[in-house]
C-alpha cells in the first residue's frame, strides 16, 4: 500500500468522524505540494467544503489535525488556502531508498497479462529516412519501452510501404538515367541511391510539365499527360500484372533500401519483432468490404463502387473500394489490421503516425467498430506533430529533405567539436573519444525531439540540441558522468548502505521525494503513449542532483554515516538517471 493510498484511507475516515460523511476516495484528491511550500503531499480541501460547512482553511486545519495523529509518517502540517500541505518523516524518505529505490526491479511494473503492438516507421522505399521519420521511430522505440516497463507484452512492428507509384518513380528513373549504378559501384547507402533517383524522376517530370504547358495544355493536363508519369504508371500496372522484368528490378531496388534502412535503424538503435511489407497486404481488405455489404454497413453505388456513409458520426461519406474492384488506401488498412490481430491477438494496437493522418484513423477506427471487430476498441493513433528546422519545412521530392544518415553524422560532429571546447577528454584514447561523441551525439538527438509531447508541434535546432546546460541530452548524462567518479573515487558498493537515522537536509529530502516518484512517471507515461513525462522527469531529476552536490560535501565529510548515505543517495540517482535513459533508447557514459 503506497503512502499516498494511506492518507486517501485515513482523509475518508476524517471525514466520516469530523461531518459524518462517507466521501468516495476518487474525490479525495492528493497532490505533490508546490516547491514554495514546506510538505511533500497536498491534500485538496474543496470538494470537502459542502460537508463541513466551515471555511477550506479550517476544513484543512481540522482534518490535519486528524491526520497528524492518525497516520505515524505525518510529522506536520500546515494550510495555504484550501490546500493542507502535509509534512513526511525523514524515516519514510530514507527507507524507501533502502528499501525500493535501489533493487533492480526498481519502476518495473510485474506483467499484467495484455499484450499490446506498437506499429512505428513505416518508411518508403522510394527514399532514405528523414528528420521526421527519426521522430517516429524514437516517438515507436521509446513507448514501446516505457509499455514494457509497465507490465505490457509488447509486439514492435514497422509496416514497410515499398509498392505505388512512389516506388516506380525510382524504378522508372534508375532505368533510364541510372546506367546500371549500384550502391557498390556509386558508394552510395542503398536508401540514399533509391534516394536520389526520386529526385531526378522529379526534376525530369517537373521539366516535362513546363514544356507541355508551353505547347499550350493547362497545368492539370501537363501533369497526366508528361511522357515521365505515363511510363511510370504502366511501371506499376505491370509491377500489379506480376511482369516478371518489373518485379526482378523492384526487388533488387527494394533490397538495397532495406539493407540502407537497417543500417540506419541500428545507429538509431531502434528494432522490430515484425516486418508486415505493403507489397503483401495491399490486396487484404476485400473480404472485409464483402463482410460489409452483407452487414448493411457498406453499400454500393451505381457505378459499383462501395462506400460508408459516416455524416451521422460528424464525418463523411468515404471510399472503401473503386468501382473497377482495385483497393483504396483504407481497404488495404482494413485487411491490414484484421491480419495483425489474428497474429497476434492483442489487447491494444497503437499506430505511430503524424497528424496529418488524423482523420483517416479516426475512420478506420470508426469502420471496424461498425464492423463489429470488438478488438477495434484498443485501436489507438498515436498522432505526433512535424518536426521543423530553422531553414523550413522539408520536401523530400525536391531532394531538400534533412536526411537522418546525415543528421546523425551532423549531430556526432556538432558534439566532438563542443566537447573538445571544453576540454574534458584528457586520458581518453581515440577510440573512447569516438564511442563518446558518438553516446552524446544521438543522446542529444533523441533527448531533444522526445522531451516534447508528442502532439506538439517542434523546432529541432541541432545547436542548440547540445548544450551542458538545460535541459538537454548532454546535460543529464554529464550528470549521471559526474556521479559515477565521484562513485569511483569513494570506491561505494550497493552493499555500502547504512542503516541511516540522522534527520535530512532540505535537498537531501528533495533528491528522495523526487527518487521516489520514478514508478508514477513510468505509469503515467505509460497511460498517456508520452516519452516526454520520463525525459522531463530525469531532468528535473538531474538538476535536483546538482543542487544536492553543490550544497552538500559528500566525499569530504567526515561523519562516516552521512558520507555512505550520500554515496547511496548519489547511487540511487545515478541509477534512476540511467533507467530512464535507456526508456528512451539514449546511452549514459560512465566518464565525459
Amino acid at each position: 500500500m503506497t503512502l499516498e493510498y494511506t492518507i486517501q484511507l485515513a482523509t475518508q475516515k476524517a471525514i466520516t468522524a469530523l461531518y459524518k460523511t462517507d466521501l468516495p476516495l476518487e474525490q479525495i484528491v492528493l497532490q505533490e505540494t508546490r516547491k514554495e511550500f514546506e510538505g511533500q503531499i497536498t491534500l485538496v480541501t474543496f470538494p470537502v467544503v459542502r460537508f463541513s460547512k466551515k471555511s477550506p482553511e479550517q476544513t484543512g486545519l481540522e482534518i490535519g489535525e486528524y491526520l497528524k495523529n492518525q497516520v505515524q509518517e505525518i510529522v506536520n502540517f500546515n494550510v495555504i488556502k484550501g490546500f493542507l500541505n502535509l509534512s513526511i518523516n525523514d524515516t519514510y524518505w530514507i527507507d524507501q531508498l533502502q528499501k525500493n529505490i535501489l533493487k533492480p526491479d526498481y519502476g518495473q511494473f510485474a506483467p499484467n497479462g495484455k499484450k499490446v503492438m506498437v506499429e512505428y516507421s513505416s518508411p518508403n522505399t522510394n527514399k532514405p529516412l528523414h528528420l521526421g521519420h527519426v521522430r517516429n521511430n524514437l516517438l515507436g522505440y521509446a513507448v514501446a519501452e516505457i509499455l514494457t516497463a509497465y507490465g505490457y507484452e509488447v509486439i514492435k512492428v514497422n509496416l514497410i510501404n515499398d509498392r505505388g507509384i512512389h516506388i516506380c518513380k525510382s524504378m522508372l528513373a534508375w532505368q533510364l538515367f541510372g546506367n546500371d549504378e549500384t550502391p557498390e559501384s556509386s558508394r552510395l547507402k542503398g536508401d540514399h541511391l533509391v534516394g536520389k533517383y526520386y529526385v531526378i524522376f522529379d526534376k525530369a517530370y517537373k521539366k516535362q510539365i513546363e514544356e507541355l504547358q508551353a505547347s499550350g495544355q493547362t497545368e492539370e493536363e501537363a501533369k497526366k499527360n508528361a511522357p515521365l508519369i505515363r511510363q511510370a504508371q504502366d511501371l506499376l500496372l505491370r509491377w500489379e500484372a506480376g511482369d516478371k522484368e518489373v518485379i526482378t528490378l523492384w526487388k533488387r531496388m527494394n533490397s538495397w533500401v532495406y539493407t540502407g534502412f537497417e543500417e540506419t535503424y541500428k545507429k538509431l538503435g531502434v528494432d522490430f519483432e515484425k516486418y508486415y511489407y505493403e507489397s503483401n497486404t495491399y490486396l487484404l481488405g476485400k473480404d472485409i468490404i464483402e463482410e460489409g455489404l452483407a452487414k448493411d454497413v457498406f453499400f454500393k453505388k451505381s457505378d459499383g463502387s462501395v462506400w460508408i456513409d459516416l455524416t451521422a458520426d460528424g464525418l463523411d461519406e468515404k471510399l472503401v473500394l473503386r468501382a473497377d474492384g482495385t483497393s483504396v488506401y483504407i481497404t488495404q488498412d482494413l485487411g491490414t489490421a484484421q491480419l495483425k490481430y489474428n497474429d497476434f491477438q492483442m489487447n491494444q494496437s497503437i499506430y505511430v503516425v503524424g497528424n496529418e493522418q488524423d482523420y483517416h484513423f479516426k475512420v478506420l477506427f470508426l469502420i471496424l467498430k461498425k464492423l463489429g471487430k470488438t478488438w477495434a476498441n484498443g485501436l489507438y493513433h498515436l498522432s505526433y506533430g512535424m518536426v521543423d528546422l530553422p531553414s523550413g519545412k522539408m520536401k523530400s521530392r525536391e531532394g531538400t529533405v534533412v536526411d537522418a544518415d546525415d543528421l546523425i553524422e551532423e549531430m556526432i560532429a556538432t558534439a566532438c567539436k563542443r566537447t573538445e571546447e571544453l576540454g574534458k577528454i584528457d586520458g581518453f584514447s581515440e577510440k573512447e573519444k569516438r564511442e563518446l561523441y558518438r553516446v552524446i551525439g544521438l543522446g542529444a538527438l533523441k533527448y531533444f525531439l522526445l522531451k516534447v509531447e508528442p502532439k506538439k508541434r517542434l523546432m529541432f535546432d541541432p545547436n542548440e540540441s547540445i548544450d551542458f546546460q538545460g535541459n538537454t541530452g548532454p546535460f543529464i548524462q554529464y550528470t549521471y558522468a559526474r556521479i559515477n567518479s565521484i562513485l569511483t573515487k569513494a570506491k561505494h558498493t550497493q552493499q555500502d548502505g547504512t542503516n541511516y537515522s540522522s534527520s535530512l537536509t532540505i535537498v537531501e529530502r528533495d533528491l528522495l521525494v523526487a527518487l521516489t516518484k520514478y514508478p508514477t512517471i513510468i505509469e503515467t507515461a505509460a497511460k498517456e503513449h508520452s516519452p516526454a513525462h520520463v525525459a522531463n522527469y530525469i531532468f528535473e531529476l538531474a538538476k535536483l542532483y546538482n543542487k544536492f552536490y553543490h550544497e552538500e560535501p559528500i566525499l569530504k565529510v567526515e561523519d562516516l554515516p552521512i558520507r555512505q548515505f550520500r554515496l547511496q543517495l548519489s547511487a540511487a540517482t545515478a541509477y534512476i538517471i540511467k533507467k530512464g535513459m535507456h526508456l528512451l533508447g539514449i546511452l549514459v557514459p560512465n566518464k565525459m
